[in-house]
């Protein structure tokens, strides 16, 4: 598990990091989301050490990276995988990070088979691709076998075959037990990888819910129906409090009640329906209205109303948060 406990990082008078607190458990892929310039990978630096916060902590299994008896066996990161020497090969430079950490050479052969490097093993580093740097990171990250891992933007550079591949292997460590956390910009694939997210705006927590609580409660969320008594049944959905617009096609498009709610005011009312059909909102629409005001470089375009964005956060967060 990993836990943040009002976890603040300044340079000079700017918070790149903002009291965020969050546990992360074991046996979910956990997604960290936010703007460039959030604070992720700051944050992420902070739980491994390589930051020191200005207040507040981090641990890993009850203890500050620092207090880990045998670090690389507590947990593994990847966080920027071109930090290695490529005059090495992928081979040399995993028993270089395995002897320093405890690990035997049998272990190296394995993660190599484990990320596909095994024929590539020999070759010099600084000739891989990007793709292959982030299959060594990762082989890196799986040395010790921790069951703590930790991901900055893991598919960088990996062709289709290879984020399917890496989706694959963090379900199946989370599967295992272990605690994973992955942060990326490609919401598609989080939307497929993660079960839980955590998402900051300027160094702030902004959500901290499974990825179904977030998209089921956005806004773009709605119940698509369709019936030859439309405008009756229109008017009876909201006195029962939903929101009601009418498509193009004549189609109502139903928020602030499900499927079942609607449904059972058309019963009440002998309303024939041809469809009931609820239609979820993406991660990607779901994360772009939560962070609209968060984002720090913005081109132009739409930006999402505030009082909707507040109405937003104010239906998605638990009490008392």
């Amino acid at each position: 598990m990993i836990e943040a406990n009002s976890l603040t990082k300044k340079y000079g008078d700017v918070k790149a990091v903002d009291g965020l607190s969050f546990e992360i458990k074991p046996g979910v892929v956990t997604g960290f989301l936010g703007p460039n310039g959030s604070g992720k990978s700051t944050t992420m630096r902070m739980i491994l050490g390589l930051d020191a916060p200005t207040e507040g902590s981090a641990e890993v299994n009850g203890k500050s990276y620092a207090g880990l008896a045998a670090p690389m066996h507590e947990v593994g990161a990847l966080l920027d995988a071109k930090a290695v020497d490529g005059a090495r090969s992928a081979r040399n430079h995993l028993r270089w990070v395995a002897k320093a950490g405890g690990a035997g050479r049998k272990r190296v052969e394995e993660v190599l088979d484990t990320v596909g490097l095994t024929s590539a093993a020999d070759a010099k580093i600084t000739g891989f691709s990007l793709g292959m740097y982030q299959r060594l990171g990762i082989a890196t990250a799986l040395l010790g076998d921790p069951p703590t891992l930790m991901f900055d933007e893991p598919v960088n550079g990996l062709d289709p075959e290879g984020i399917y591949w890496i989706r694959t292997l963090m379900r199946d460590l989370a599967a295992e037990g272990r605690t994973v956390f992955v942060s990326s910009h490609l919401m598609n694939e989080m939307e497929e990888t993660a079960e839980h997210v955590i998402v900051i705006g300027r160094g702030r927590l902004i959500a901290d819910m499974s990825i179904t609580e977030l998209t089921q409660g956005s806004a773009r969320s709605h119940v698509r129906v369709v019936s030859p008594r439309a405008p009756e049944l229109a008017e009876a959905v909201e006195r029962a409090g939903g929101s009601v617009t009418v498509a193009e096609d004549g189609a109502l498009l139903v928020a602030g009640l499900g499927s079942p709610e609607i449904g059972d005011i058309a019963l009440d009312r002998h309303i024939g329906l041809h469809e009931l059909s609820p239609r979820r909102a993406s991660l990607e629409a779901a994360f772009m209205d939560l962070t609209s005001d968060s984002v720090q470089y913005r081109s132009g375009g739409h930006v999402a109303d505030e009082r909707a964005l507040a109405e937003t956060l104010r239906t998605l967060q638990p009490e008392g948060k």
